[in-house]
């Protein structure tokens, strides 16, 4: 019973890690169709960002709190040059924006090494979330209680942009049908670029969080996006339920299949599991409602 209980445990936290990380990809992969192969160093950024503050702040907690907005905007405003520079520019050609958006992550990558170096680096985690917190019997690491916690409050926050406010109403209206929302008055353009700020700007979040449980690196981006893809095909795309479910989902299936097994051997059993699933559901668990007959 323990260890289920134990296991349990590994599997939340685990999806709330990956919930973060594929949050704002699901909302820019369903508004635009753009599979954005940076949004791992978008991520990476943040979690820079986090170390830069912790260097002038001296005071962990304060650093925390100060690097999450900060981090957020930074990773907003990386997203918003490169869809105005790039994306708008290649929106109806998938294949065109697939490769620059690769091209701008190797860039990213090479521009951090030369400015941080090669070797990691760590951003102090507060004292408070140094110790074990007791959860229904279980020592858990109070830095992935946070992360969870994070994960709800962006969850929250996102779903109350998308559902209560003329903003929210527009990308939605956009994600269904583009056309229609033109003819309607909409600025389908304006939209992207929200939508792609605020994309970008929960991957910088992510990598904040990110910086509480791993060393901050040029690379860190690099294993976190094939991670937030599987999450966002698997949920359906541009479906924060279907986001949502996925990624708890595959984060109790990995660490069900650690417990008996490694880590490398479960992430590769959870990508095979993925790719039998889509081949039963190609549209994910959550599908997006229209009225088309085709």
């Amino acid at each position: 019973m323990d260890a289920a209980i134990a296991q349990l445990i590994a599997g939340v936290s685990l999806g709330s890690i990956l919930l973060l990380a594929a949050l704002g990809l699901s909302l820019t992969f369903g508004q635009m169709g753009v599979i954005n192969n940076a949004h791992g160093e978008f991520m990476m950024a943040g979690a820079y960002t986090s170390y830069c503050v912790a260097q002038v702040i001296p005071d962990p907690t304060w650093a925390l709190w100060i690097s999450l907005p900060v981090g957020f905007l930074v990773g907003g405003l990386l997203g918003l040059v490169l869809e105005v520079a790039l994306i708008q520019r290649m929106r109806l050609r998938p294949l065109d924006t697939l490769l620059a958006t690769f091209g701008v992550a190797l860039v990213l990558q090479q521009l951090a090494k030369d400015i941080f170096g090669p070797q990691p680096v760590y951003a102090q985690a507060p004292g408070w979330l140094s110790g074990p917190v007791e959860i229904l019997g279980q020592s858990v690491p109070a830095t992935r209680v946070f992360i969870f916690f994070l994960a709800i409050f962006a969850v929250a926050a996102l779903y109350a942009v998308l559902r209560l406010t003329p903003l929210g109403r527009q990308i939605r209206a956009a994600m269904q049908n583009r056309d229609l929302a033109e003819a309607s008055g909409i600025s389908t353009r304006g939209v992207d670029h929200v939508t792609f700020f605020l994309g970008s700007g929960i991957a910088g979040l992510a990598g904040v969080a990110a910086t509480l449980m791993d060393a901050i690196s040029f690379n860190l981006g690099t294993g976190k996006i094939v991670d937030a893809f599987l999450v966002v095909v698997a949920g359906g795309v541009g479906q924060l339920k279907g986001a949502i479910i996925a990624a708890f989902g595959l984060g109790l299936l990995q660490a069900g299949i650690e417990y008996s097994t490694s880590t490398s051997l479960a992430k590769v059993l959870v990508f095979l599991a993925v790719v039998v699933f889509l081949q039963v559901r190609p549209q994910g668990l959550v599908a997006l409602r229209t009225r088309s007959l085709a």
